[in-house]
């Protein structure tokens, strides 16, 4: 079973990802925030992760980055209300693969989540 975790520090937004990538049959982590997201990356090994951008602390793109230097090559996600062009640009060459924004449709996630993981 694919293990995607899901970092927001809104606990409706999270609530929302999570549920839906539940019924599409995923094994799923919640975070809420980026250094929860960090330490339980580094425990529990998911295959993708799923963060906002903008949270307190430690954003989306730190995690993004911290993600990226570690051993684990993970495919991230950003799904946030942050939808200028420079900020896609911005998360994409920061090593986010997928930039979605809110609101999004639960088939653009799970499509999303399905082409990182190979399921496509």
């Amino acid at each position: 079973m694919i293990t995607v975790m899901v970092v927001d520090d809104i606990p409706s937004a999270r609530e929302l990802v999570s549920n839906y990538l539940r019924e599409a049959g995923y094994q799923v982590i919640s975070a809420v925030d980026g250094q929860e997201g960090l330490q339980k990356f580094e425990q529990l090994k998911p295959q993708v992760v799923i963060t906002d951008l903008v949270m307190p602390g430690m954003s989306g793109l730190e995690l993004c980055r911290a993600i990226k230097k570690s051993e684990q090559t993970v495919p991230v996600i950003a799904c946030t209300s942050k939808n200028t062009e420079l900020d896609r640009m911005w998360g994409l060459k920061q090593g986010i693969n997928i930039y979605l924004t809110k609101p999004f449709k639960r088939e653009e996630l799970l499509k999303a989540v399905r082409s990182l993981t190979g399921e496509e």
